[in-house]
């Protein structure tokens, strides 16, 4: 397992671990890093539009973080390994990990991870078993976000998904201020 303290200070300077093929942990810090604006540019995709119209989900914070992590480890290709898995189990335990989960009909759909420290919050990972359920978590991390006084929302890497949510690739310089700025802002994500 990775001892908290380490994962903590390696979010606190822009890193962050990944498993690799061969089971060893490694640290990267990418550049240009990849967040999401949670103001005004965050962009809802139309097809998310009409689905939250429905209200068909029900958003959960913190019932089943073990659940989401093991469902996002389970793809053919991941990183998310047995130490990651016990590594933020743990820290979800200490109050540093979360996960924000969609519902539908008393069944977990979908979801994501992330820690939280200070203003930001390091998405890890998403998944969905019902269509747009992931989707519907990522518009409700954005909500709590910014009802808590969040300012950063860093996704490390961009992807064709992101994109149409309004990620943006930004310096690692310009990054670490930014991640600087927030880091030690009190904001709480959980109750």
């Amino acid at each position: 397992m990775i001892p908290a303290p380490l994962l903590l200070h390696a979010y606190r300077n822009a890193i962050f671990p990944m498993a690799m093929e061969d089971g060893e942990i490694a640290w990267f810090s990418p550049n240009p890093r990849t967040i999401i604006p949670i103001d005004e540019t965050f962009h809802v995709p139309h097809g998310l539009r009409r689905t939250l119209k429905k209200n068909a989900f029900e958003i959960r914070i913190d019932t089943a973080f073990e659940k989401v992590i093991r469902h996002c480890a389970e793809r053919d290709e991941t990183w998310i390994n047995g130490e990651i898995v016990e590594s933020y189990v743990n820290l979800h335990r200490l109050g540093h990990a979360h996960s924000v989960e969609a519902w539908l009909d008393g069944r977990l759909g979908g979801g994501l991870y992330g820690v939280a420290i200070g203003g930001a919050f390091f998405g890890e990972s998403m998944f969905h078993e019902v269509t747009d359920a992931s989707k519907v978590a990522l518009h409700a991390l954005v909500i709590r976000m910014r009802a808590r006084g969040f300012s950063l929302l860093d996704t490390q890497w961009m992807t064709p998904h992101l994109r149409t949510f309004g990620a943006l690739e930004i310096l690692r310089a310009a990054y670490q201020k930014r991640l600087q700025a927030c880091v030690d802002d009190e904001c709480r994500f959980a109750d």
